[in-house]
């Protein structure tokens, strides 16, 4: 069920209340000499898993689009729109692509403006297809899949880095792990969740590390959820790869890194790519003896810009948890609220325009100049961190990091 949050609209009976007390107090004679119009809001359609299996991360794409709305109504709203405040309109995907679409319907026929979503890469892919059929601005919050951008829907849009863009810098910067060691990583097994995400994620890298001279020697598929990952880290203990590279979504990562440090499994690296624990604070502080070490390759906010910095304590105040599903999705509602204002209108057409032609300064990110190719911000880059005695550190690139890596992991 879709929820309407932050307008601040009149109900009918407040509106003749509030009128009749103005005549009132200006003499029954006559009313007001001047009642203001308030611009019509710009309805902005949420749309995330706030329940299922991935609720929690859904949540906090939830609540970072809400603070994105509250900072920029605080700030005037729409200016070009005379003020227009941004209005939210909750929608729940349960995690299942079928509901997010149909929840896009619904949307459309409550006249939204624009939409963000979807958390994962198949409920985005889902989402936007179905927006495309009215052309309703969409941006992508998180999702990483490629195919979300390469299908030529001129009404959807991603800000921040996909899976290819990922993988190509977790293979660079383990290329440059490996040639300062005397130890090198020489196999890998890949351990993946089994949606799109995971999948595509899986299929990339098992391309290219052999590319820098690592020979992937088993790739495993799990189900979500998963409750049990004995056999899987029984199989880890049995073939011994030097690296062990998990893809997946924050409760199954955390389940198979603790199965692993109980298991007492051994490896040169835990070397994450777009990990859904790996680069989080919840992780490190529930689990810090699982946690340590872990390098990870994902979205991250730039450590040395005071905008970031102050948006991570404001979310902190709030009692939010700091993930990349938070930073990711207010710079989601950031970027549309941009564009209408450059836009000047709620038109689609002209909105999209806008949108592919954003220039908008993201140095709050350790992002490149914004630059729209197809939809996607091509400026957009991920960082590597490492978990570091209870700290998320970002080891590259280099002009971002916070701290040396420590590799081999296992001494």
């Amino acid at each position: 069920m879709t929820e309407k949050v932050g307008t601040g609209e009149l109900r009918r009976r407040d509106f003749l209340a509030a009128t009749g007390a103005a005549a009132l107090a200006a003499g029954v004679s006559g009313f007001p000499a001047v009642l203001r119009a308030q611009p019509a809001s710009v309805k902005i359609g949420l749309i995330h898993p706030v329940s299922g299996f991935v609720a929690f991360s859904g949540t906090q794409c939830r609540e970072g689009a809400m603070m994105a709305i509250e900072d920029i109504n605080a700030a005037g709203g729409i200016k070009s729109l005379g003020g227009a405040k941004l209005e939210a309109l909750l929608s729940d995907s349960q995690g299942k692509p079928e509901i997010g679409a149909a929840e896009v319907t619904k949307l459309a026929e409550a006249g939204v403006d624009g939409i963000v979503a979807g958390y994962s890469s198949a409920i985005s892919l889902a989402t936007s297809q179905e927006a495309a059929k009215t052309n309703i601005p969409h941006v992508v919050d998180v999702g990483v899949a490629d195919n979300i951008m390469s299908r030529g829907l001129t009404n959807t849009f991603r800000f921040s880095p996909g899976y290819g863009a990922c993988a190509d810098f977790a293979i660079s910067n383990l290329a440059a792990l490996n040639s300062l060691t005397s130890s090198p990583s020489k196999t890998a097994m890949i351990i993946h969740e089994e949606s799109l995400f995971g999948t595509g994620t899986a299929e990339l890298l098992s391309k290219r590390l052999p590319e820098i001279g690592i020979e992937v020697i088993e790739v495993i598929k799990h189900a979500n959820p998963t409750r049990d990952f004995t056999n899987i880290v029984l199989q880890l203990k049995s073939k011994k790869p030097d690296l062990i590279i998990p893809a997946n979504y924050y409760n199954e990562y955390v389940l198979l890194a603790r199965s692993m440090r109980q298991q007492k499994v051994e490896a040169k690296g835990i070397y994450s790519v777009l990990g859904g624990a790996a680069s989080n604070y919840k992780f490190v502080k529930e689990f810090p003896e699982a946690a340590d070490l872990i390098m990870d390759c994902n979205h991250w906010f730039n450590p040395r810009s005071e905008v970031a910095l102050k948006r991570k304590a404001a979310a902190e105040a709030k009692g939010l948890i700091y993930t990349y599903e938070v930073f990711l999705t207010y710079n989601a509602v950031l970027a549309l609220a941009d564009a209408y204002e450059r836009a000047g209108t709620t038109d689609k057409a002209a909105v999209n325009a806008a949108l592919a032609a954003s220039t908008l300064d993201m140095s709050f990110m350790p992002y490149k100049e914004t630059q729209m190719i197809n939809g996607q911000n091509v400026g957009a880059l991920p960082v590597n961190t490492q978990i570091q005695k209870g700290e998320i550190e970002v080891i590259f690139p280099q002009n971002f990091a916070s701290a040396m890596p420590v590799y081999p992991m296992n001494g």
